[in-house]
């Protein structure tokens, strides 16, 4: 599994984009952060509540010059039902991770649990806090689908980092 450290570039990402175009993690456009919000697929509930509780926050990244983005291993179909019985009208919804690109981040990646409506494979969730050149400031995983960063405490957190000029931390490898 691939180990990123703070402040060493992350892999690039291009994805097709539920509304249309593709994501690029190259050309995010971030004035000063690309926030990448890897969630487990439709069939997670705890992932419709952190992607809604992102999605009433999207006007106070922009404010801040943060763009974002969720991710999914979901095809199309999946990603597009998520995003509107979620009522996500705000969050950009990138899909069709492939394990690859999952793994390249560290992502854990789970299997189906029999009779569930879980998809054979999937990614644990994961935040990753990347600067318009790649580089990463900071991540959190998961290998379960709870214990994630509320979107609203790490709003006042990028504030403090802003103000404070505060760096990235884990680089000791």
């Amino acid at each position: 599994m691939t180990r990123l450290i703070p402040t060493q570039t992350v892999p690039d990402l291009d994805l097709p984009l539920i509304d249309g175009g593709q994501f690029s993690l190259s050309g995010s456009g971030a004035d000063y952060l690309t926030i990448l919000a890897f969630y487990r697929g439709k069939h997670c509930p705890l992932c419709r509540n952190w992607l809604q509780e992102l999605n009433g926050l999207m006007d106070d990244y922009a404010e801040r010059g943060i763009k974002v983005v969720a991710v999914t291993m979901d095809g199309q179909e999946r990603a597009q039902v998520s995003r509107d019985e979620w009522n996500i009208d705000k969050v950009p919804i990138a899909y069709g991770l492939s394990e690859g690109q999952a793994r390249s981040y560290g992502l854990y990646i789970s299997h189906k649990r029999e009779g569930s409506e879980e998809p054979d494979r999937f990614a644990e969730p994961g935040m990753f806090l990347v600067h318009p050149d790649r580089t990463l400031y900071a991540m959190t995983l998961q290998t379960m689908p709870f214990t994630r960063p509320s979107f609203k405490e790490l709003l006042g957190a990028l504030d403090f980092v802003k103000d404070k000029d505060y760096p990235p931390r884990g680089t000791v490898v």
